[in-house]
């Protein structure tokens, strides 16, 4: 029983790694949707669009369990996905409740009613689509009162990092950075809202300064999908391995998975 991680592209293979290390022992499927990435640029419709495509090619491969590896889609697909019904024994997961269980300092699967805090203010960094589905400011509200959230929505980054081009993808962030403190001058914390920043958390660090806490969601989410598999031992899997698909040119994405990940990736085309 393999666990299906979708992805718009490289950004989730900072999920997978987390996962892989997390739980060793179960079978996993990534998908990127490289072909149509980056997501954090397209409307809401397109965006639950695809999603759902993606969805839907790693519950045929048989994945009855996925997670959604891309904050973009959380934002904008996983709500109305699961208001309008998931099939009778799959699950689709997003990844901002685990950081925000995280910010909040709550147990997992807390359903108390929301209370103050000790951060008062936030920073976070995420894609245009994903600033304005305002999805991070409503799940926190569920949780937490009290809490400034100032978002910067960190154009061309994904581009950057999706071409390689991390120069280009470093320079932006210290741009973003310099953009979120001329609202915000003073955060408490950083939320880096796309499983892409992650590959770029050191930069992200070094523009904010010693002051800031930064909260990467990787290890979070492998975390809460740990807690998850355990309440629900029929969705894990035995045996490890891993399978990589990609509706992109599966050369040219193996190349980059490689280049980020630091060893051999050879994706397959979806």
């Amino acid at each position: 029983m393999a666990v299906g991680i979708f992805d718009s592209g490289l950004g989730g293979l900072t999920v997978l790694q987390a996962v892989m290390t997390r739980l060793p022992d179960q079978p996993l499927v990534y998908l990127g949707d490289n072909a149509n990435a980056p997501y954090g640029v397209r409307t809401p419709d397109d965006i639950l669009s695809l999603t759902r495509a993606g969805v839907q090619r790693l519950w045929d491969r048989g994945c009855d369990l996925v997670v959604l590896a891309c904050n973009t889609a959380s934002a904008a697909a996983l709500r109305r996905m699961q208001e309008d019904g998931v099939p009778q024994g799959k699950r689709v997961l997003g990844v901002f409740v685990p950081l925000i269980e995280a910010l909040t300092e709550r147990e997992w699967g807390d359903n108390s009613p929301p209370r103050e805090v000790a951060l008062r203010h936030v920073a976070l960094f995420a894609t245009p689509a994903t600033v304005s589905s305002r999805a991070f400011q409503r799940e926190l509200a569920f949780r937490a009162i009290g809490v400034d959230v100032e978002a910067q929505a960190c154009g061309g980054v994904v581009d950057a990092i999706e071409d390689g081009d991390m120069i280009l993808a470093e320079a932006l962030v210290r741009s973003h950075v310099e953009a979120l403190r001329r609202k915000m001058p003073q955060p408490q914390a950083a939320v880096l809202g796309c499983t892409h920043y992650p590959l770029l958390q050191d930069a992200f660090a070094a523009a904010l300064g010693p002051d800031v806490t930064v909260y990467s969601q990787p290890a979070l989410v492998a975390q809460s999908l740990t807690h998850y598999l355990g309440r629900h031992p029929a969705m894990a899997g035995t045996g490890g391995g891993i399978e990589y698909l990609t509706t992109g040119d599966a050369a040219r994405v193996s190349d980059r998975a490689t280049q980020f990940l630091q060893r051999q990736v050879t994706f397959l085309p979806a």
